[in-house]
């Protein structure tokens, strides 16, 4: 494995960086500070797959699956999808050791203005949006934990994205402690939920959607009966979109690879390793639902967490499970914070953003104005409630930006031949069928998104089409060169 502080050059003469000190688009080395570690990325990894959704979304995919077996498979399925999407953003991670993962990517495999347009929607809906809507969702299930009236929330809610803002604005390894602790407390909070769901009886066989009677996949009243053939395809495709959305967020550890001691060999093992173990936890956590509320109950609920958490602890379960969403969702609150910010430092370094988003604090080593205007837009969202049309409207482009920055995996392979790259880089197992696989389901969401809602679909696409104006007016200040995607990796 090449030693992180060495020189290392991919042989290809327009391709050569130093791994141990990242260089800017003039050659100039950056302002961060390498201080992240393997354990810390993988804390980046699970904190920003798991949120809230794993505690509230499992009752949709019961709606639509007809029985246990299905609606297991269908998490199983979506945590195989999840692995290939870490094994393909690992090698992506290695070749380009930099901030703003897919950033980076869509800009060298596609053209300046594809990497751009995702920094732009995320800063504008994708994370401006999910920050206000995940800081409500603190404050709310706060709220609820200590007994106290949730009409507050607001309040709350903006002191919590000014205190992820503050904390991150002081330094990555702040951010990082913060977030390790939240993630760790968030996965012990699961663990007890899943320790306790077996010390109780299973749903009885006399019960509608029981674990003992629909364990040989007999249908649940109530469900969508004797699915077969295509209406079973379609059925378990539905079934995929919460999961898919439950497990997005393994990425985030590409946008600090510049932060991390050796990036070559921590992020691969971080990504990989932090999404087996969430894939895990997703199947006992679920398996634990079908067996406390049986199938029937799971679809019947919109509090499946909550509902398993009174049935396992009685009547005080349910503050039990609103702490747990609390710091579930104060540990994704940090993340977004310290992870997405990287991508807008990354424009502004390439001249196609705010000049100033590009200065490195001298004394934090944190991109300070990125981060003060990612919380400032944050929680003018949170003031005003707009967050939720943008989250809808939006929610599509996450995925067709996941399906191009997968696909340029295919596009590097062609351009940068494994035969001349350094040994030891992480290559993708079972390309090109990996990747493959992680694209097309990437097609298949973005498909069945806008098939369910065109017209926020529609309204998504306008919105990101408005930073088409943004991307040449700084590009025609930085002299129309900026972004040039043509270098290889650094």
């Amino acid at each position: 494995m090449p030693d992180a502080t060495r020189e290392v050059r991919v042989h290809d003469p327009r391709m050569e960086w130093i791994l141990g000190r990242p260089a800017g688009p003039e050659g100039e080395t950056t302002g961060f500070r390498r201080e992240l570690s393997r354990f810390d990325a993988t804390m980046v990894v699970i904190g920003g797959i798991i949120g809230a959704g794993i505690f509230i979304n499992p009752y949709i995919v019961a709606q639509r699956l007809d029985s246990v077996p299905l609606v297991l498979a269908a998490w199983i399925a979506g945590g195989a999808i999840a692995v290939a999407g870490a094994f393909t953003f690992a090698e992506l991670g290695t070749l380009f050791p930099q901030a703003g993962g897919h950033y980076a990517y869509l800009r060298r495999a596609y053209h300046p203005l594809a990497g751009f347009l995702y920094g732009w929607g995320l800063l504008l809906m994708i994370e401006g949006g999910a920050i206000a809507a995940v800081g409500i969702t603190f404050a709310e299930y706060f709220l609820r934990a200590i007994g106290r009236s949730t009409a507050a929330g607001t309040p709350i809610a903006v002191l919590a994205i000014a205190v992820v803002a503050l904390i991150n604005y002081l330094g990555v390894k702040p951010g990082s402690r913060v977030l390790n602790a939240f993630v760790v407390l968030k996965v012990a909070a699961i663990a007890v939920l899943v320790v306790a769901g077996f010390t109780v009886p299973a749903v009885g066989p006399a019960g509608a959607g029981s674990a003992a009677g629909v364990a040989a996949g007999a249908p649940v009243a109530g469900a969508a009966g004797g699915l077969a053939g295509t209406g079973l395809l379609l059925a378990f495709g539905g079934a995929l979109i919460p999961v898919m959305f439950s497990y997005g967020g393994w990425q985030n550890a590409n946008y600090v690879a510049e932060e991390m001691r050796n990036p070559r060999r921590d992020l691969p093992r971080s990504l990989i390793t932090g999404t087996i173990v969430v894939v895990v936890v997703y199947g006992f956590i679920n398996y634990v639902y079908l067996r406390t509320l049986g199938h029937a109950g799971l679809a019947s609920t919109l509090t499946p967490a909550s509902d398993t958490a009174r049935r396992v602890f009685g009547p005080g379960g349910d503050r039990l499970i609103a702490g747990a969403i609390a710091i579930s969702t104060f540990g994704f609150l940090n993340l977004t914070m310290l992870a997405p910010t990287r991508v807008y430092y990354a424009m502004a370094r390439d001249r196609v953003f705010l000049e100033g988003v590009a200065r490195i604090h001298p004394r934090f080593g944190t991109p300070s104005l990125a981060i003060a205007i990612q919380g400032g837009w944050a929680i003018a969202l949170a003031l005003t409630g707009t967050y939720a049309q943008l989250v809808d409207y939006v929610v599509f482009a996450d995925w067709i930006f996941f399906g191009l920055a997968g696909a340029s995996l295919f596009v590097f392979r062609r351009r940068y031949p494994i035969a001349q790259r350094d040994e030891g880089l992480f290559r993708t197992p079972g390309y090109p069928l990996v990747p493959g696989l992680f694209v097309a389901i990437a097609v298949v969401i973005v498909f069945s998104v806008v098939r369910a809602n065109p017209t926020g679909s529609l309204i998504g696409l306008l919105l990101l089409a408005s930073g088409v104006p943004a991307f040449l007016f700084w590009r025609r200040r930085a002299g129309g060169a900026a972004g040039d995607g043509a270098g290889g990796p650094g």
